[in-house]
C-alpha cells in the first residue's frame, strides 16, 4: 500500500476495533489501553483483549489479584492478542509458601499484619512482549517473563519464562518450538517492527502477512 494512502489503518483512540461488514461495531473486542486505567497496568498500542461475557472492569478480568499500589507491575507490550479467558495471576496472589501454614492472617487481621509485612511487600513485575498471542483460558503465573512474539496455547498455563518466538503448550506450559529458524528470529528482532509508526508498520504488512524468509532479509539489509 502506497505512504500516501488515506484509508485509516489503526486507530489506538477506539475503544472497540472491529467493525463488522454490515458496519455495526464488534462489542467484545477492546484495545486493552483504551480501558485500562490502573496504576500498576501498562499497556502498549493496539493490544486487545476479546471476551465473550460482560465486562465492566478490564483491569479486574485480565489481573485480578493486582491491586493499586501493590508491589508489582504488569507490564504488556504492543500488538498482544489474548483470547477470552486470558489471566495474568501476579504475585499478590501468593501466599508464604515456606511457613508452617499458607493462610494470609493479616487479610482478615490487620493486628496480624507485623508477621505478613514483608511477605506482602514482595511483589515480582511481569513483563509480556510485543507480537504476543495468548490463546483462550490460558493463565500466567507471578513473575513470568514472555518474550516477544510468543504463542501461549489454549489452556496452558505459564510457570516459567518463556524465550522469544516460542510456542508454549500444555500444563505446566513447556515451549514445544521455536517458531522460526534462529536466524529468522533473530531478523525480526532487529526488524522491531513493533516499535515503528503504524504508517510504516502498514507499509509492512505484505511482508508481515507471509512466510517470505528471503525478502524479510531483503527487507532487514534495506532497513
Amino acid at each position: 500500500m502506497p505512504r500516501n494512502s488515506t484509508t485509516p489503518f489503526l486507530d489506538a483512540s477506539r475503544v472497540h476495533p472491529i467493525t463488522l461488514p454490515d458496519g455495526q461495531i464488534y462489542p467484545n473486542t477492546v484495545w486493552l489501553k483504551t480501558v485500562i486505567d490502573h496504576p500498576n497496568i501498562h499497556v502498549g498500542d493496539f493490544t486487545y483483549y476479546n471476551d465473550f461475557d460482560p465486562v465492566q472492569d478490564y483491569a479486574a478480568r485480565i489481573a485480578p489479584y493486582l491491586h493499586p499500589g501493590a508491589p508489582e507491575h504488569l507490564h504488556i507490550g504492543r500488538y498482544g492478542q489474548f483470547a477470552h479467558g486470558t489471566r495474568f495471576i501476579t504475585s499478590s496472589a501468593n501466599h508464604p509458601l515456606e511457613w508452617f501454614t499458607t493462610y494470609p492472617f493479616a487479610v482478615f487481621d490487620p493486628e496480624q499484619m507485623p508477621y505478613f509485612a514483608e511477605e506482602f511487600g514482595r511483589g515480582q513485575d511481569m513483563r509480556i512482549g510485543h507480537d504476543v498471542w495468548i490463546g483462550h483460558n490460558a493463565m500466567i503465573l507471578p513473575g513470568v517473563t514472555i518474550g516477544n512474539g510468543v504463542i501461549v496455547g489454549a489452556g496452558a498455563v505459564v510457570a516459567r519464562d518463556i524465550p522469544d518466538w516460542s510456542l508454549v503448550a500444555g500444563n505446566p506450559g513447556r515451549v514445544i518450538r521455536r517458531r522460526f529458524a534462529d536466524d529468522i528470529c533473530d531478523a525480526l528482532d532487529a526488524l522491531a517492527w513493533w516499535d515503528l509508526p503504524p504508517e510504516e508498520v502498514r507499509d509492512l504488512v505484505p511482508l508481515l502477512a507471509s512466510r517470505d524468509e528471503p525478502a524479510l532479509r531483503d527487507a532487514l539489509a534495506a532497513w
